[in-house]
């Protein structure tokens, strides 16, 4: 239910987590799952293996739960054999949209061959910052790898699409086929922020969404790292702020901003459910 409100909507999103991840965030909320800095040697702790039919199986009952679409957490190692489960489950009345929630650092190659089955990016867009995403994720390239990415997305999806069919009491028509670029502020990094956000307004325009994130929460060990003190704390209000008036002085028009205290453990799953 947690995610933005065209797709969520009232029914909310079918979300599969997948273990892994090709980024090292050092602030990861989903670390457990990711095999970020919290766990020894950089594995996982949670988390089960399915076969390729159980993967299609879980796609269909999401579907007769009510979920308004089927949400890819992090997928991209293993989009080959979900890009055949999707198959599968087509052929047997899979209809919901296909939502990839991603990190943004894709490869052009990747996602022309397997992301075919996917309706909705929900990307990252973490930073214009080289030696930022080099310090906090060990990618560096990080900035030109998401850029090539999204272009290439939207070559896949084209512009937005909505059911126009609200969800539940609330009128909220749900995505049908689009981009929504999220881009998490970090404590003491709003330049990163201004250009991240400045480089979507200029070269995407209303082609995409923007989702301006203000629930940062690290993680309890990033205390015990003196290396990373400077976003061992929570996002000021004044921060967000600053940066969501920087978007509205660019005219962006299609953003999702956060309202009030939203940083807060109430959103990192529990993965151990």
């Amino acid at each position: 239910m947690w995610e933005e409100p065209c797709i969520s909507g009232i029914e909310g999103s079918g979300t599969v987590f997948f273990t892994g991840c090709s980024l090292r965030c050092v602030y990861c909320q989903n670390n457990r799952i990711s095999g970020s800095f919290s766990a020894p040697g950089g594995e996982v702790s949670v988390g089960k293996t399915v076969t390729i039919s159980e993967l299609s199986d879980i796609f269909l009952s999401l579907q007769a739960q009510g979920a308004n679409n089927i949400n890819l957490v992090t997928p991209d190692h293993f989009m080959p054999d979900i890009d055949t489960a999707l198959n599968i489950a087509r052929e047997k009345g899979l209809l919901l949209p296909v939502v990839c929630n991603c990190s943004g650092y894709e490869s052009v190659d990747s996602l022309r061959k397997y992301y075919k089955n996917v309706d909705i990016f929900l990307t990252d867009f973490k930073y214009m910052d080289a030696e930022l995403a080099g310090r906090l994720s060990k990618a560096p390239d990080y900035p030109e790898v998401a850029k090539k990415a999204l272009s290439e997305m939207i070559k896949l999806v084209g512009e937005p699409v909505f059911s126009g069919r609200p969800s539940g009491t609330d009128n909220i028509n749900i995505m049908k086929k689009g981009i929504i670029v999220r881009h998490l502020v970090l404590p003491g990094h709003k330049k990163n922020s201004k250009e991240v956000i400045e480089y979507i307004a200029e070269n995407f325009g209303d082609k995409v969404y923007l989702s301006i994130m203000n629930q940062y929460t690290p993680p309890a060990y990033l205390f015990e790292m003196p290396e990373f003190k400077d976003i061992a704390r929570k996002v000021t209000k004044r921060e967000y702020t600053e940066v969501v008036d920087f978007a509205l002085s660019l005219g962006i028009e299609n953003a999702f901003i956060q309202d009030g205290e939203t940083a807060s453990e109430s959103f990192i799953p529990d993965f151990s459910v």
